[in-house]
């Protein structure tokens, strides 16, 4: 409970620092870098290495892989079908095919599960949803609004990412069944428990409104392929077709069901992919993840 109390504070604080004349709503990315930079890391660094192998972790790391592939055939279709333009596929699928893993993902799973379901989560999250990011979305966006895919930047964007770095540190020290002295290990832990904080401050900065739009159609598409057609797909996937009933499944199933990454939006708005639909999926997506997560919790617990 005290958990869902602070992701709701801090959004709402963010909200409120939004609206106050004079206030550097900037700094919402100063706290996207320590986020990134410092917290996720952090956790990388705490959890992986303590992760025991199984062919299991396979479930969780493919939602992201297969979230995104399911937007690419789905929104390629209707475009190709309702004459769209490239820029608004390339849109729907960046935006719609990833998923807030992270930034809403873990706080949310941490309350829900505990710490170990944050274990899943950043399986999820660090070979999932970041590595789709930055391979398979830099590709689409180069592709939907240049059409010139630069392989050369696509490599040097994974290989010298920090978090991604990190990630392959902490798979090395799994599999070298190596971890940190306990006192290293608190401090990693410390640093990694002041992410939900200052995500969902970040996220309040962000939370953007634009009711004048002509793009509800399409905010409509993508947010029920997101928040509705993804989960259903994997819950089908992993606990019908498969029989799957873990925690970890249930973990899994929720993280595909987190409203669109921020990260997404920024990348689809820096390459010119209809931006202000891109903000709009951060926006009205956000808030209403919170009412769809719920059904998917209920769901899962039948």
């Amino acid at each position: 409970m005290n958990n869902f109390i602070l992701i709701f504070v801090f959004l709402f604080l963010g909200i409120i620092f939004q609206n106050i004349k004079g206030f550097p709503i900037s700094i919402y990315k100063l706290l996207n870098k320590i986020v990134i930079y410092v917290c996720l890391p952090a956790l990388a660094l705490y959890y992986i290495p303590k992760i025991e192998w199984s062919n299991e972790l396979l479930f969780p790391i493919g939602v992201a892989w297969i979230t995104f592939a399911g937007a690419y055939f789905l929104f390629g279709f209707l475009g190709k079908k309702f004459g769209w333009s490239r820029k608004l596929i390339g849109c729907l699928i960046i935006t719609a095919g990833l998923g807030n893993t992270s930034f809403l993902g873990f706080p949310i799973i941490e309350a829900l599960y505990g710490e170990e379901g944050l274990k899943t989560a950043i399986l999820v999250d660090q070979p999932g949803s970041f590595v789709v990011l930055s391979t398979l979305g830099i590709l689409i966006a180069t592709l939907y609004s240049t059409g010139t895919p630069n392989g050369f930047h696509i490599a040097k964007k994974i290989m010298f990412f920090p978090p991604f770095i990190t990630f392959l540190g902490a798979c090395l020290m799994n599999y070298l069944n190596f971890d940190f002295h306990e006192y290293v290990q608190i401090v990693l832990q410390k640093t990694g428990s002041v992410m939900t904080p200052l995500a969902m401050l970040s996220v309040g900065l962000q939370l953007k409104f634009d009711r004048r739009s002509q793009h509800w159609k399409f905010l409509g598409l993508g947010l029920l392929y997101k928040l509705m057609l993804t989960p259903a797909l994997l819950y089908l996937l992993y606990v019908v077709i498969l029989q799957q009933h873990s925690k970890m499944i249930e973990v899994a199933i929720m993280e595909s069901a987190m409203a669109p990454m921020i990260t997404a939006s920024i990348l689809a708005t820096s390459h010119g992919l209809k931006p202000r639909l891109s903000s709009m999926m951060i926006g009205f997506g956000i808030p209403l993840s919170f009412i769809t997560l719920v059904f998917w919790y209920f769901v899962l617990q039948i």
